[in-house]
């Protein structure tokens, strides 16, 4: 898989900002904070708690920039992954600060989160995605990942990767037509 030059330019920054090199982090926020603050937005439709989840989403990237493994996603991938997990926790807190006025009423909450074997389920299916993701061709895989873990319009895509937008549509309409194929197969 061929990397761009944005995406090396993302790892490296990642590489010095587990290093502990105060540069690379300022260099990543310039090339990525817009695009992560448009994730954030989207999801907590809200622009205060969108900016406050930026400033976590950097905390955590500085803090855990070791952690990232170029062989296992591209570095956009990994960091539009730490922005909505970041985005969806903060609207889960939000919303449960909302329904509850003190510590009283948590202990009436019931705890939904997913159990032991619905854990090792939802492992299961990401890694089956993962797989049929590979399976996927490139241009296909590239403009999915893009739409989805970026936030990218079909236009924004087309633009970004310099093709025609009924190309990217079709890549995009094909490319969820395997996946959908091959993760029933599973």
């Amino acid at each position: 898989m061929e990397i761009s030059e944005r995406q090396q330019q993302l790892a490296k920054c990642l590489q010095q900002c587990a290093r502990g090199e105060h540069a690379g982090l300022k260099r990543l926020y310039n090339l990525t904070s817009a695009n992560l603050f448009s994730v954030a937005l989207r999801i907590l439709n809200d622009r205060q708690l969108a900016e406050d989840c930026l400033q976590q989403v950097f905390l955590n990237i500085w803090h855990h920039a070791e952690r990232y493994d170029s062989s296992k996603a591209q570095a956009s991938t990994w960091l539009n992954t730490i922005t909505r997990n970041q985005a969806l926790d903060l609207l889960r807190r939000n919303k449960h600060s909302r329904l509850h006025d003190g510590d009283e009423a948590l202990n009436d909450q019931a705890d939904e989160s997913p159990d032991q074997e619905q854990q090792v389920t939802l492992w299961q299916q990401s890694k089956q995605l993962h797989q049929c993701l590979e399976q996927i061709p490139e241009n296909q895989r590239r403009c999915l990942e893009m739409a989805y873990f970026e936030g990218l319009t079909h236009q924004s895509l087309a633009e970004r990767i310099d093709t025609s937008l009924g190309t990217v549509k079709t890549w995009i309409r094909r490319g969820l037509a395997r996946l959908q194929t091959c993760m029933n197969s599973i």
